[in-house]
């Protein structure tokens, strides 16, 4: 970000008197919320800083590094006391008071959008470093920044910036934000998409190669009137034979070809009858497997379109939540989860994930269903059952877009799991819910 805009950026903070929350929302920005109609922006990604003005709805991970854990107790429903652009370089200073039961505290933060010194430090007044976003040693930089030690000065840059005036500071970082966001939005769903069309492409390829179940079933009966036909006639089939003629059912003579093998009549019958009983349960089989094969195809096209529709990188962010060691446990593929606020919400992806669900849910957890129809399940795996109110419109908002394509306003009902009762497979009967409407 150019010299000329952190002054006037800088110049414009001085009016601001506090802060009210400071947190990470992802894992190279920071967001300063000053009042309600300034929640500030400060993405530190090395060759790419800037500040914005503007709000996403939910966060989908809570950082809880001794970094995040510092910023939060430090400058939470602190005083500003003063900001400045630092040692007339790219770097902005807040020095900010919080008052504890004994003493008032003094916090400097730090952020330095200075290239390969890109960072976000926490210091105390004497400029000892408490934390940092990254941590620099010796042995990579000239400028160490380690918890502990006096934080050393980045050498000035030799040259005179130019000016840039901004008519309207904040309508800059609005369009920052705006512009920023939208770029990125753009990537993301190109990226997603895209890794999303080729597992549906890998789904429908299985799909297709499935055998046809009504084949099976007539090889099934086929198999099984062979079988009754050698009963029939069993005083005049010889083992040996390969095949013989027979009279059928219905009066007419048929060849019936006998299974190899076979030491006695009785033996041919039974291979027919094993040979029925073999395909018809692979057909059943089959049609089980076509069904949560269809069932994953479908939530990967409304996967697709939910992405397409997303308003913002943070929303995509939410649909495709970053591998924990917890999350790496192996897991149903039958249930899609995803981390709101840090909270859990699981979603059945077919009927089998559905039972899954109903079946593991927690008498606490919440669980969601779209009213008076179909719907994927869903449940917050929570024992608060005071949630947030952006909290259940998202986790309801996720039920809308992973059940229906059609756009339009559709009502959630949600209820603690206790309060469901399963009656067949995923079909249930529920009390005491509340109901939230979902714009689509």
């Amino acid at each position: 970000m150019r010299f000329s805009y952190l002054e006037q950026i800088t110049k414009y903070m001085e009016h601001f008197t506090h802060i009210v929350a400071a947190y990470r929302y992802d894992d190279t920005g920071i967001r300063l919320i000053f009042d309600r109609d300034n929640s500030w922006n400060f993405e530190m990604q090395r060759g790419n800083s800037t500040i914005s003005i503007g709000e996403v709805a939910n966060r989908g991970k809570i950082y809880q590094a001794p970094f995040d854990i510092l910023l939060a107790k430090r400058f939470n429903r602190s005083t500003l006391q003063h900001v400045e652009l630092y040692n007339h370089d790219k770097i902005i200073r807040l020095s900010v008071s919080t008052s504890g039961s004994y003493k008032s505290e003094t916090t400097l933060l730090q952020f330095e959008f200075t290239g390969k010194h890109t960072n976000v430090i926490i210091m105390d007044k004497d400029e000892i470093v408490l934390e940092a976003l990254r941590h620099i040693d010796d042995e990579v930089s000239t400028r160490s920044v380690r918890v502990g030690q006096k934080l050393g000065e980045i050498p000035k840059p030799l040259y005179e910036p130019q000016h840039y005036p901004l008519e309207d500071v904040r309508g800059f970082l609005l369009e920052e934000f705006r512009s920023r966001n939208y770029d990125r939005l753009e990537r993301l769903k190109n990226e997603k998409k895209s890794l999303l069309h080729k597992r549906l492409a890998t789904l429908q390829k299985h799909l297709d190669a499935l055998e046809s179940e009504s084949t099976l079933m007539e090889e099934s009966q086929k198999a099984q009137n062979g079988g009754h036909l050698v009963l029939a006639n069993l005083e005049s089939i010889k083992p040996y034979e390969k095949s013989v003629e027979v009279s059928d059912f219905d009066g007419t003579m048929i060849r019936l070809d006998l299974p190899n093998g076979c030491n006695s009549a009785s033996g041919c019958a039974e291979s027919f009858f094993k040979r029925s009983k073999k395909a018809k349960q692979k057909a059943i089989g089959l049609h089980q497997e076509r069904a949560n094969l269809e069932a994953k195809v479908r939530h990967l096209e409304l996967f697709i379109q939910t992405v397409s529709e997303a308003t913002s990188p943070e929303e995509i962010a939410l649909l495709f939540p970053a591998k924990t060691p917890k999350s790496k446990l192996k897991t149903s593929d039958s249930i899609a989860e995803f981390w709101i606020e840090g909270v859990k919400v699981s979603l059945g992806k077919s009927e089998k994930g559905n039972i899954e669900l109903l079946k593991n849910a927690k008498a606490k957890d919440i669980w969601m269903h779209l009213k008076d129809r179909p719907s994927a399940h869903v449940v917050i795996s929570t024992d608060k059952q005071q949630l947030p109110e952006r909290l259940l419109e998202a986790a309801a908002k996720l039920c809308v877009d992973f059940s229906v394509f059609q756009k339009g306003s559709y009502l959630v009902d949600y209820t603690p799991r206790r309060e469901v009762k399963i009656q067949e497979g995923a079909n249930v009967l529920y009390t005491n819910f509340k109901t939230i409407s979902i714009e689509k």
